[in-house]
């Protein structure tokens, strides 16, 4: 791997300020080729106690520090990953898969956060209330929840660790970070950044290995009061019942089944645009792409046609490669998940008018489909696709894409194309969604509160209301003011 500077590249966990081996190694393989890129620690069920411990005590001097310190070293963090964002592109991209260009956008997203959190660590307030006895007041203060630990996946491996470690310390808590087995090495460069910023020891701990192991340590041990988790929505299931034991508080970013909707008046090319885009970003391994695209009757044709032309244009490759537009998925194993949902859809009649199966250049590299003749019994329309497959689907009335977007369990993004401002407004509200795109599908930014509804999880990260929590709200009586 060749970077401007080698010592990004860590192979070790790091704990305590300290980069200590493991009790064994994990391999990190490159998805575009399957070369093995390093091997990694893999800590113990002891050494994340270790962690946990470290944490503990660094979290109370931390606490203590004025908020305007905090802020100077979260800014200094800032800086060094900008500096170094061609390097932690690279990284990401060589254990992740996606194209370079979009992993350069991913490092400045994921440094967004910590410059975010910088300055919003200095503006968490607390109350003044007058209470019904004029010989006493009531104060209000935030303090720091505690002990954080964070678990992280591989599709975004630098900005989901930010959007949760920025707002963590921000506000004095300390956290421990279990990053995704196939990609920790951008982990591990953000803890040697956090490392030279001056981060102080003991507050960002990042311990890889066995997500069961380490998993079951973070979510048992009392020391840990908060536990936030990116991911699958089976998985963070287990985690709030793991976690109900010690009572602790939990924010959940969980699965999605996007739909984006296109009415008859809605501008074509920018719908279709903004289709593909959204579909298609990380080849299809995001948490809010569109999974199902909803097309009014009187356009279909016209609105299949265009996007196809445009889904045909693609070409896939190795990220690094400077005319690769999409890379390869992250592991075989998904490819094979993803072909047995396209393949159950063509069984079960559906049309593959491009695309439709893992492509020679490799075993992780999975076609750009389009999918027509869907039906909503299909596994494309039930569950997250998480790949480059976009099934379109006919409606007729408003009343009845309302309806199909919210036949589903989950409820994190969403996406309207139409001209019409009434049904903007109608649409936007009647829809099941914690997020809402209206003509556009890029919405995500560190001022927004990213998060969903229903079983798509709890809480918001990013915006103002991200350190929310990350805090404890503690109301203190003031008496005998009258004496």
């Amino acid at each position: 791997m060749q970077l401007n500077d080698q010592s990004l590249l860590k192979t070790e966990a790091y704990i305590n300020g300290q980069w200590v081996s493991g009790i064994d190694t994990l391999k990190v393989t490159n998805p575009a080729n399957g070369q093995l890129l390093a091997q990694i620690a893999s800590v113990s069920a002891e050494q994340t106690q270790q962690a946990i411990a470290a944490a503990e005590v660094a979290q109370t001097l931390w606490a203590k520090r004025p908020a305007k310190e905090r802020a100077d070293i979260l800014r200094a963090w800032y800086n060094l990953i900008m500096i170094n964002q061609e390097d932690l592109a690279i990284i990401m991209t060589m254990e992740q898969g996606k194209v370079l260009a979009e992993s350069r956008g991913e490092i400045a997203y994921a440094a967004s956060f910590i410059e975010w959190f910088a300055e919003e660590a200095r503006r968490v307030y607390g109350d003044v209330m007058a209470l019904p006895q004029s010989d006493r007041r009531g104060v209000v203060i935030k303090q720091p929840v505690g002990v954080v630990a964070a678990i992280t996946p591989w599709n975004f491996p630098s900005a989901m660790i930010t959007r949760k470690a920025g707002p963590a310390l921000a506000v004095g808590c300390a956290i421990v970070v279990k990053p995704a087995s196939e990609t920790p090495l951008s982990a591990l460069a953000l803890a040697e950044l956090a490392d030279r910023a001056g981060l102080p020891a003991g507050l960002l701990n990042v311990v890889t290995g066995s997500s069961r192991e380490i998993g079951a340590v973070l979510t048992q041990s009392p020391v840990v009061r908060k536990l936030t988790f990116t991911g699958s929505t089976p998985v963070g299931k287990l985690l709030l019942k793991q976690c109900a034991d010690t009572v602790k508080k939990v924010s959940m970013e969980l699965g999605g089944n996007a739909p984006l909707i296109v009415f008859d008046d809605a501008d074509l090319d920018k719908a279709v645009l903004g289709a593909a885009a959204s579909k298609y970003r990380n080849s299809g391994q995001t948490c809010i792409c569109t999974n199902r695209i909803l097309v009014q009757d009187t356009i279909y044709d016209a609105f299949v046609a265009k996007f196809k032309a445009e889904v045909e244009s693609y070409k896939i490759g190795n990220g690094l490669e400077s005319d690769s537009t999409h890379g390869p998925v992250v592991t075989a194993k998904a490819a094979r998940d993803i072909d047995a949902m396209v393949q159950q859809a063509l069984d079960a009649g559906a049309d593959a008018i491009t695309g439709g199966g893992i492509d020679d250049q490799g075993e992780c590299f999975y076609q750009p489909t389009v999918l027509t003749d869907v039906t909503t019994d299909m596994r494309v329309f039930r569950e997250e696709i998480f790949g480059p497959v976009a099934p379109i689907f006919k409606f007729s009335t408003e009343a009845e894409a309302i309806a199909m977007a919210n036949d589903t369990e989950f409820g994190l993004a969403s996406y309207i194309y139409t001209r019409d401002i009434g049904r903007v407004w109608r649409v936007s509200e009647a829809i099941e969604y914690g997020m809402v795109g209206v003509n556009e599908v890029a919405i995500t930014s560190d001022v927004i509160p990213f998060g969903g509804v229903k079983e798509s999880g709890m809480g918001r990260e990013g915006s103002k209301y991200g350190v929310e929590d990350y805090i404890e709200t503690k109301y203190i009586c003031m008496g005998g003011l009258d004496d």
